[in-house]
């Protein structure tokens, strides 16, 4: 079952979800908004290796935007840092947002629990678009479990995405084994 704004509040304030900064008005019937963050990520070469560490560049959004351009792919990440200790929390994205033909995730939309970070975003334009930083970009869903869990993510000690950062995070592929 889905959250409803009521559920997703009642868990903010026991801390079983934690959203920061918690804005009140982003919070929807059965979702919350979050936004761009001020950093964009692209990768430093053209042909990325499954079994390398494929190296990112880093840059700040300009107060003025930036134009995402499409045949090219874009790391972002939402301005808020989210936990979820109790709930599947889904990332979608806003309908707004597919209506300027972004695409904010290729594959990761779901995280699990005990996901406690900022979300990287997969980001690919349809057409030159201008972003800004702070704009809305996402919706986060949150899904009731059934049964107790054995780790959480962020206690595996396999986890490749437990370290807690507000900058857009590479492919981690290269960690696994294959």
């Amino acid at each position: 079952m889905i959250l409803t704004d009521k559920e997703i509040l009642a868990h903010t304030e026991k801390g079983s979800i934690k959203i920061e900064p918690f804005r009140r008005e982003c919070l929807g019937s059965n979702s919350y908004d979050v936004h761009l963050g001020k950093t964009l990520a692209v990768y430093k070469d053209r042909v990325l290796d499954a079994r390398k560490h494929n190296q990112i560049e880093t840059f700040e959004i300009p107060e003025g935007g930036f134009v995402l351009e499409p045949h090219h792919f874009y790391l972002g990440v939402t301005e808020e840092y989210t936990e979820t200790f109790e709930h599947v929390p889904f990332l979608e994205g806003k309908s707004s947002v597919g209506r300027l033909g972004i695409d904010i995730h290729a594959t990761a939309g779901k995280g699990d629990v005990g996901f406690c970070n900022y979300w990287t975003l997969e980001i690919s334009v349809k057409q030159p678009v201008r972003v800004y930083a702070g704009m809305p970009i996402g919706q986060l869903i949150y899904f009731e479990i059934k049964g107790d869990l054995l780790v959480p993510y962020n206690s595996k000690p396999s986890a490749k995405y437990n370290g807690k950062t507000n900058l857009p995070v590479e492919s981690m592929m290269f960690k696994n084994k294959f």
